[in-house]
């Protein structure tokens, strides 16, 4: 999402698809992965190819190859079976400024190959948001990702972006830091604690260096689209087709800046304004969720009796009261961990990402407000892709730091935090505090950047459709109204409802819009409103 608001929105680029079970056999995808078991990899032993008749990419270039890149662009993919999908391996330079600097490093790729392969359309190369989360998530719940009629005629690509999954991951903390860096206080209440929180991330990004090898400083979103059209080449596609979520549209809108002439069926579900400097998102972000707060509490109250107090404004006093409450004394909890004050935030904004998710966030606050913290670890925890056994599924809370950061290294001072606030507030009074602290992310950052990210307009590319949710909390709709007007060939589809990104939530005229241009090639008309 080019932020650094470390604590608060290290998941804004969550699909959440819902949690079910009663929390324990929840589905949340992207870098929420709620599934324990560790990505699945390819046998190299073995040569069944899962039934595809798609066959491996030939070595013949496709399309225009930039130079020095001959050897990454001509390779050819090697899937072999892993679980119900295929598996293969792309091979990446760290430094595309500099390829024969280092060694080049692989990228986990998982394909689940089309149902009706006499009707299949080709490759779509798909992407979770994060930036951080393991993309090959999305291949192995492909099913909840993705509609049949998507899933019967093309080829779900995903692929782990570089520093995240199985694609040589960042490190930077143990699992008990990790622990304890998300349950600290967001926002600090006075000068010596600000300065804590300062140092930390100082410590957390000289971590990063510490534990990772040189790819830390080739993490960024350029980096990341120029890995994605090695990876069109090689699967013998002339033109990527596309569909991104959430940090995903960033990705895709840079791709398309950088290889407009490559662009197939792109669709940005779920938009960010690329325009935006680190305050200006911040501010854009704070208002998004106060937005999917005040939704969830009018829902409470409308339905009658409403355990948060009688109308909005009672409601949100009560949650307020209680995250101050939780910061002065944390709850226990049914494990070995109180909710302190990060995990209690955490836990509150990850059900609003999706109204399907709404009644586990009444489960979590009625308990808390009875003295449990229970359900809000478990939301906390479900958000940070923690597991059962107190480790970590993925690296996505580290990566997300690395990669934004990278991305946009800007921070302020605790000292200038004060001045801040009244705008913050005024765009959040729930959480504008959390995010002018947020402000603060990216302070120690020791790695930069060698290539500029792109002026997104991707001239000459073919229609990029951008869909946009009236009331998303993590990617306001009035970014992908900016993205849409910002691309030459962008085309804006409105959903009006809740919860984070548009395709999938049981909308059948955006899911049919975007379905018809990806699989069809039909353009929806500019400005529909679903």
């Amino acid at each position: 999402m080019n932020n650094k608001l470390v604590w608060v929105v290290a998941v804004v680029a969550v699909l959440v698809l819902g949690i079910g079970g009663g929390l324990t056999a929840a589905l949340v995808v992207g870098s929420d992965d709620a599934d324990s078991s560790a990505p699945r990899e390819a046998d190299p032993q073995s040569s069944d190819t899962g039934g595809s008749t798609t066959p491996n990419t030939p070595t013949t270039p496709v399309g225009p190859v930039p130079k020095g890149l001959e050897e990454f662009y001509t390779q050819q993919l090697d899937w072999q079976a892993c679980g119900d999908n295929e598996c293969a391996a792309l091979t990446v330079p760290v430094d595309y400024q500099d390829p024969q600097a280092s060694d080049p490093i692989k990228l986990k790729l998982e394909r689940v190959p089309a149902a009706d392969q006499a009707n299949r359309v080709g490759s779509l190369v798909v992407n979770p948001g994060g930036p951080g989360a393991p993309g090959t998530t999305m291949a192995e719940n492909a099913d909840g990702y993705f509609r049949p009629q998507l899933l019967d005629r093309v080829d779900i690509v995903a692929f782990d972006p570089r520093g995240t999954g199985d694609s040589d991951p960042v490190d930077c903390l143990s699992d008990s830091e990790l622990d304890a860096y998300v349950a600290q206080d967001p926002s600090p209440d006075d000068a010596a604690e600000g300065e804590q929180v300062v140092a930390n991330q100082d410590r957390f990004f000289a971590s990063c260096v510490a534990n990772s090898d040189a790819l830390i400083g080739h993490v960024s979103t350029v980096e990341a689209a120029r890995d994605m059209d090695v990876l069109r080449a090689a699967l013998g596609e002339e033109e990527l087709s596309y569909l991104g979520f959430s940090y995903g549209t960033t990705l895709g809108s840079t791709y398309a800046s950088l290889f407009p002439k490559n662009v197939g069926r792109f669709v940005l579900d779920g938009a960010t304004d690329p325009t935006l400097d680190f305050r200006q998102n911040a501010l854009s972000q704070a208002a998004g969720f106060q937005t999917a707060l005040d939704a969830y509490v009018d829902n409470c109250v409308a339905e009658g009796d409403c355990f948060l107090g009688a109308d909005r404004a009672a409601a949100l006093d009560t949650i307020t009261r209680l995250l101050a409450d939780i910061e002065d004394e944390p709850l226990p909890t049914n494990q070995d961990r109180d909710l302190e004050a990060g995990n209690a935030l955490y836990g509150l904004i990850t059900p609003l990402y999706s109204r399907d998710s709404w009644t586990y966030l009444d489960q979590a606050l009625q308990q808390a407000l009875d003295g449990d913290g229970s359900t809000l670890l478990l939301l906390s925890d479900l958000y940070g892709s923690r597991n059962a056994a107190g480790g970590y599924d993925d690296n996505s809370l580290e990566a997300i730091l690395a990669i934004n950061c990278l991305d946009d290294p800007e921070s302020i001072e605790p000292s200038q935090v004060p001045a801040e606030l009244p705008a913050f507030e005024k765009a959040s009074p729930t959480f504008g505090e959390v995010f002018a602290w947020g402000l603060t992310g990216c302070h120690g950052i020791q790695v930069k950047a060698e290539e500029p990210p792109p002026t997104i307009k991707a001239p000459g590319a073919a229609p990029i459709v951008v869909v946009g949710t009236t009331r998303d909390p993590a990617t306001p709709y009035e970014e992908a109204v900016a993205l849409a007007d910002q691309l030459d060939s962008g085309v804006l589809l409105t959903r009006d409802g809740d919860g984070h990104t548009g395709y999938n939530k049981g909308n059948s005229c955006i899911d049919e819009a975007v379905e018809g241009y990806l699989i069809d090639g039909t353009v929806p008309a500019d400005g529909t409103q679903c």
